[in-house]
């Protein structure tokens, strides 16, 4: 035994609740340097050995914090300075919208951290020596039987008295456990050049087997069926009919189910002299109207309608809509302008339903009397 070094005493117990009192006597005997080996994780265990809470939780929180952090940093730096773009009325940085992403990145960098720092820090891979491997008690430990070990790095710690403990409480098979050379000289190197080359070749061949999978795989037979579907793709050459089209012009007064056309296309006067708010000012209605108002036509006329856009430099400012001219326009004559759009102003028939431009006309009415107030108002 004289190449070896003492690593501690194991003893062997039958039953669940003999190695809780034993490692529960351990404890209070005042041993630190100890552990218990069971088949299955036995309850109390933790309480009875007197373990104190886990520093894997404060790895946890760091780098939970850090991605946290790291999120929200980098894509205020995106949303703000990088690519700022209104997005219907919406801050630059809309930190709900982030949320659920924010979220993902912080579960993320936790949950995969605080797994590397266990196996790197607490389990010291890639070192997988040990010296319970191999041995009898570990054998019996993982089968049926309950084991404690006493490690000779304690303070308290003698062999007459690991023993005597052992026997004292019962303990079986009491087995002196020694270090192999191999494993006194066996060091924790993350960076040994055999476990840095393993990490390239395992690197190399998952990136090269998603590379294929992606760029080649999925191109072959049968994975390239749904991709190659007999069907038409819109503006695409389709030599089945004569025009080479393959979008078709839809037959000449067709008109979809439920959805009549608009019949002033073109005509913003008989707009204004034929259509009719048919919606009545209420207040459903009016926070209808404030809503759509708010995401659609607030980016550039302004929250109050004075024309004030917030997109300023990147559009010329429209008009005010109090403007004497706006002001005199019919209900008909505002719809048509967000039905059909006018000079730079793009239609929003396809983003609001007929119900909420009528609304929205209601709630713009209410913006030009707050600000051009009859004297019947103040009364």
């Amino acid at each position: 035994m004289s190449d070896k070094i003492l690593y501690g005493y194991t003893g062997i117990f039958d039953t669940p609740d003999e190695i809780i009192l034993a490692a529960n006597k351990v404890a209070e005997d005042g041993y630190k340097k100890f552990d218990v080996n069971t088949p299955y994780p036995v309850h109390g265990m933790d309480n009875a050995m007197k373990l104190p809470v886990s520093k894997l939780g404060y790895a946890a929180l760091i780098f939970g914090l850090t991605g946290t952090i790291s999120a929200v940093t980098l894509m205020y730096f995106l949303s703000v300075f990088d690519y700022p773009i209104v997005i219907g009325g919406k801050p630059f940085f809309a930190f709900p919208a982030f949320v659920p992403i924010i979220f993902e990145v912080t579960v993320l960098a936790a949950s995969i951290a605080t797994v590397v720092t266990m196996i790197a820090l607490f389990f010291k891979f890639p070192n997988i020596s040990h010296p319970l491997h191999d041995t009898e008690y570990m054998k019996k430990v993982s089968s049926n039987k309950y084991g404690i070990l006493l490690q000779a790095d304690d303070l308290k710690f003698t062999e007459e008295s690991a023993k005597e403990l052992l026997a004292k409480l019962g303990a079986k098979d009491i087995t002196a456990i020694y270090y192999d050379q191999a494993e006194i000289s066996t060091e924790h190197k993350i960076f040994e050049p055999k476990f840095i080359s393993l990490l390239i070749i395992i690197a190399v061949v998952v990136s090269g087997s998603t590379y294929f999978a992606l760029n080649k795989l999925m191109f072959m037979v049968p994975f390239n069926w749904m991709m190659e579907q007999s069907k038409i793709i819109p503006q695409d050459n389709n030599s089945f009919f004569s025009d080479g089209k393959a979008m078709r012009t839809p037959i000449e007064g067709t008109v979809a189910r439920g959805n009549m056309p608009y019949q002033f296309k073109g005509d913003p006067e008989s707009a204004g002299k034929y259509l009719k708010n048919t919606l009545l000012p209420t207040e459903k209605n009016l926070d209808l109207g404030k809503k759509k108002y708010d995401i659609y036509c607030s980016p550039c006329h302004g929250y109050y309608g004075e024309g004030d856009s917030r997109l300023r430099g990147q559009f010329p400012n429209p008009p005010s809509l109090h403007s004497e001219k706006v002001r005199t326009w019919t209900d008909g004559r505002l719809y048509h302008v967000i039905t059909e759009g006018q000079n730079i102003m793009p239609s929003y028939a396809s983003q609001m339903t007929r119900k909420e431009r009528w609304a929205t006309i209601l709630y713009l009415r209410v913006l030009q009397r707050s600000l051009n107030a009859k004297e019947s108002d103040l009364e």
